[in-house]
């Protein structure tokens, strides 16, 4: 009963990581983006490169969780994030200066590394040591519900008619509140359980791991696009009267789909997971380019929102079959490809719609992009089947620890 009480703690200290580490230092952008074009000077280029930043501080983080090996210095690492991802979003109000934001966003995207990784790292050696499923269905239903948390604050305050500084403050406020189970209840990897006893890595090929981050990297662009600019994409329709100021709720409406999504596919993801998670995905991203209808793009954001948190989760929980011993190795390996595409995407698209005057072009691309991962995913089908329905098609329960 007490291991159980504690491993909901767990669970929820992991949660809380992800709603400050990633809801707020990460989703809350893309949220504000059009609030600080319309009313901070940001252009769409500025913007895009805002964005990148972002996403380079986070590789940075995942290069510097995957080169720690001191399991102690990690998890006060994942402490610090917890600070400066509150401090961050507090001096975004201070400026108005590209260079001072891009700094702040850079900072912020390390310390979404925290929730993604470290706190994925900390949680599944806790679930390995305790003989339970090594699994992070239940830790990574937090992103889902970070972005309905940001949403809701977000929304709330503009029916207050905050400008962007009060949003980002009020932003800063509930990232420390949820620091606090984080900081409490965050497993430290030697208090308990049987320190990684009886645990073997199973390391893939060099071939499996290079398609798999190939497609791994186009999954990582089609979620960069779609993550970042999924309200403004929906507030700049301006040709259907319904989609009008319905950014945020569109955005809500990733968060609604990606919160049980892990879950589920915790559930089926080793039968049919990660290919038919790219393929929806890629639907999802290429929707609003071909039909800009409500309905459209409300099964666009549920799509989306539905399988990209479980791409992730998905590859993040295979971490944990092939390096139990260090989860963070794979872990690290793969989120490089995923955060080189996520550095070039925004940018990449950003420019587009400043050329173009529209998003259609991006959104081709972005879909091409993510169908090319498919593709990369049926050559590893080819080339290594044994070890990818190992991986992928068997049952949950073979991912329990002997």
């Amino acid at each position: 009963m007490l291991l159980e009480l504690t491993k909901v703690r767990v669970y929820f200290a992991g949660i809380c990581s992800l709603i400050v580490t990633v809801g707020v230092a990460r989703f809350s952008y893309s949220l504000l983006l059009p609030i600080m074009q319309d009313s901070a000077g940001l252009t769409e280029s500025g913007g895009g490169w805002l964005a990148s930043t972002n996403f380079m501080g986070y590789m940075c983080g995942v290069l510097l969780a995957a080169s720690m090996h001191n399991l102690n210095y990690k998890y006060n690492l994942h402490r610090l994030y917890l600070i400066l991802s509150v401090v961050t979003s507090a001096a975004m109000v201070m400026t108005t200066d590209m260079v001072t934001w891009a700094v702040l966003r850079f900072i912020a995207g390390i310390c979404a590394s925290g929730g993604f990784i470290i706190a994925s790292g900390l949680i599944l050696k806790w679930l390995v040591n305790h003989n339970h499923r090594a699994e992070l269905g239940i830790h990574f239903s937090g992103a889902g519900l970070s972005i309905i948390v940001t949403s809701i604050l977000i929304e709330a305050m503009l029916t207050m008619s905050a400008d962007w500084q009060q949003q980002w403050l009020a932003l800063a406020v509930m990232a420390a509140i949820f620091s606090i189970p984080a900081w409490l209840w965050m497993p430290h990897p030697f208090v308990g359980g049987k320190a990684g006893a009886g645990v073997k890595d199973n390391p893939p090929s060099k071939a499996f791991k290079s398609l798999m981050m190939l497609a791994y990297f186009c999954a990582g662009y089609g979620y960069a696009v779609s993550s970042t600019f999924i309200v403004d994409i929906v507030e700049r329709v301006e040709r259907v009267e319904g989609l009008q100021g319905q950014g945020g709720v569109a955005f809500l409406l990733v968060g609604v789909a990606a919160t049980p999504a892990p879950l589920i596919w915790d559930q089926i993801a080793r039968r049919v997971g990660y290919l038919k998670t790219l393929l929806a995905a890629a639907v999802g991203i290429i929707l609003p380019a071909i039909n800009d209808s409500l309905p459209v793009v409300i099964l666009s954001a549920l799509l989306f929102g539905g399988t990209f948190i479980a791409c992730v989760s998905l590859v993040l929980t295979m971490a944990g079959k092939f390096y139990p011993s260090n989860p963070a190795k794979f872990m690290g390996t793969m989120t490089l490809a995923y955060g080189a595409a996520q550095i070039i995407a925004p940018v990449s698209t950003g420019y587009l719609v400043e050329a173009l005057g529209n998003y259609d072009i991006g959104l081709y691309l972005s879909a091409t992009v993510v169908m090319m991962g498919t593709l990369f995913l049926f050559g590893l089908l080819s080339l290594e089947k044994d070890t990818v329905k190992k991986i992928l098609i068997q049952k949950p329960t073979a991912l329990l620890v002997n």
